[in-house]
């Protein structure tokens, strides 16, 4: 029934703090939509982004910066990864590791965002 993912929402603190994050560290492209809504573009996916004590409705029950854990794929080897975090000065918290994905196994790297989300970013073809 379902075919793919289009967006999902985070609750953060600072929109622009973290819109700042994801365009720096992960490459991701900031889109400004609708009466003053703010998203994070990367390939087909998008992240929509909720001011806590502003979220847009209907929303979560309970919306709360840092309560997501996110997994997202590169094609980049993850010692690529590794280094240009270190280059961001974004700690490492946990990784290299082999997990298992959607798709199968696949070599992740974790680390967290500035309302400390825990972020993984994994390549399938380290798998």
């Amino acid at each position: 029934m379902i075919e793919r993912l289009d967006h999902l929402v985070l609750t953060v603190k600072d929109i622009p703090a973290t819109c700042a994050f994801y365009e720096g560290v992960l490459g991701m492209q900031v889109v400004n939509f609708g009466e003053g809504r703010v998203g994070l573009s990367f390939g087909s996916n998008k992240i929509n982004l909720h001011q806590q004590g502003r979220e847009f409705e209907p929303k979560a029950h309970r919306p709360t910066p840092g309560s997501a854990d996110l997994c997202l794929i590169t094609k980049m080897p993850i010692a690529d990864v590794i280094r240009h975090l270190s280059s961001c000065a974004v700690a490492v918290v946990h990784g290299p590791v082999t997990k298992i994905g959607a798709l199968g196994p696949m070599r992740s790297v974790y680390f967290r965002d500035p309302d400390l989300n825990l972020v993984e970013v994994s390549n399938y073809q380290e798998g």
